[in-house]
């Protein structure tokens, strides 16, 4: 898990994304939901915290208040809820994530640069963030057509995630109090340590990178990985015991 953290974090430093739901997936692979999901937000949200103070000249602070109203307005539908999914669902969510954001429709394109799109986005995400643990794929769609730098882009998903963390620690937080269960002091620590080195290491690469390999290299990483995600999360509700 350690490791994960400081890999992970490397990717997501240089793409913005794809290193959070690698890292959702082991955390998944080895960990029941709940604790999956507020381990998740505490090493993302040390990661993107990281990343958004090292860019912090170049955050689009209007896209993040519109982001911030929306992901707000989720949390709280969803604590009224008491919405809480299995593993196999989170899984085919996260799968399905990147593929749907992908084939919408020309005149459902998304940008957050336009009115009321940052607010639509981070209700969007923030519901998908609670469901799958990432929103990342989904998220770069409302930016891959924005007239921002990779910079930018950088920067001020790095902020949106940043709160999408937060609210997920807070949310799953309370699910483990009422479990009765917590996540290892210890752990969380060590691999918030890592993230901040792996966040630190990728900026070089960052830097090296051209804008049409930057938006190239995102793509095509993260439909790969929602192949893989979608199709354990089919072979997982596929293996569960029937209902009686």
């Amino acid at each position: 898990l350690a490791s994960a953290a400081l890999i992970t974090s490397f990717i997501s430093g240089i793409f913005g994304m794809a290193g959070g739901m690698i890292l959702m997936g082991v955390l998944l692979a080895l960990l029941p939901l709940p604790a999956a999901m507020m381990l998740h937000g505490i090493v993302q949200l040390a990661a993107n915290g990281w990343r958004a103070l090292l860019l912090r000249s170049v955050i689009d602070w209007r896209v993040f208040k519109g982001y911030a109203a929306g992901a707000l307005v989720a949390l709280a539908l969803f604590a009224i809820a008491g919405i809480v999914v299995g593993k196999a669902a989170a899984l085919i969510a996260m799968g399905l994530t990147p593929f749907i954001a992908l084939a919408l429709p020309q005149r459902l394109h998304l940008n957050v640069e336009r009115r009321w799109h940052s607010f639509a986005c981070g209700i969007v995400c923030m519901a998908l963030s609670l469901t799958a643990g990432i929103s990342g794929p989904l998220l770069d769609v409302f930016f891959v057509r924005s007239a921002m730098n990779r910079h930018a882009v950088v920067a001020t998903k790095a902020i949106t995630q940043s709160l999408s963390h937060c609210l997920k620690i807070v949310y799953f937080g309370g699910v483990l109090a009422v479990e009765g269960e917590t996540v290892s002091p210890w752990l969380a620590a060590t691999m918030v340590l890592l993230a901040f080195g792996g966040t630190s290491l990728s900026r070089p690469v960052l830097e090296r990178i051209s804008d049409a390999s930057f938006r190239m290299w995102t793509r095509w990483g993260v439909l790969a990985l929602g192949a893989i995600y979608l199709v354990s999360g089919v072979i997982a509700a596929w293996s569960l015991p029937p209902v009686s």
